[in-house]
């Protein structure tokens, strides 16, 4: 790679992320919205996709669990990614159209928000597994590229990244994910979010 065609990919990425700012910023603070308000309700926010999208799953599942900048309490995110007992198992039995739709029929409830990743819009387990959301009273988004594809008619909130590139979209899927998270630290801080644990369960 020669230092042009660096700074182009530098150059191109950033220039996705401002119009992304420019077109989208207000479904991006719905999207803030919505899942600080099932935190808030001590609901749980489910994260979902296939590939890099599968492990930018696991990164802001963990952003919720963990933290991201604040020193707060854990939050309840998960990755349906990441148990290979599960996802082998219904893959097997059942279809890989399957593996996602069976974890949300099993652990959501209403009032949830399932947050699918497809760079394309049409990822047919990640279809799946938002239509079995809706039915099952959940908030549903998507995160897709140019376009939404298929997703972009099914879900609730649908956050186009303004590109076609595999690569550069998922670059922008994670600053929207950094940017749910800040805005949930940001509602712990002035108490939307409580700093109690809605489960009952102890935390400092």
């Amino acid at each position: 790679m020669t230092p042009e065609t660096l700074s182009a990919v530098l150059r191109e990425s950033a220039r996705i992320k401002i119009q992304l700012a420019e077109e989208q910023a207000g479904a991006i603070l719905d999207v803030i919205d919505a899942v600080v308000a099932a935190l808030a309700r001590g609901n749980t926010v489910f994260f979902f996709g296939n590939g890099g999208s599968a492990a930018d799953s696991q990164h802001l599942a963990a952003e919720l669990v963990g933290r991201f900048t604040l020193e707060r309490r854990p939050l309840p995110g998960l990755a349906l990614t990441t148990d290979t007992s599960i996802l082998t198992s219904i893959g097997n039995d059942y279809g890989f159209d399957q593996i996602f739709i069976r974890q949300i029929q099993g652990l959501g409830r209403p009032g949830d928000v399932a947050i699918g990743l497809s760079t394309s819009g049409n990822s047919p387990n990640v279809l799946q597994a938002i239509g079995a959301a809706r039915a099952g009273g959940m908030v549903t988004v998507a995160l897709t590229g140019l376009g939404g594809g298929k997703l972009a008619d099914q879900v609730d909130f649908c956050l186009r990244v303004p590109s076609t590139d595999t690569a550069r979209i998922q670059e922008s899927h994670i600053a929207i994910g950094h940017l749910i998270c800040q805005g949930v630290d940001e509602a712990l801080a002035d108490g939307r979010i409580p700093r109690h644990n809605a489960r009952g369960i102890p935390v400092e």
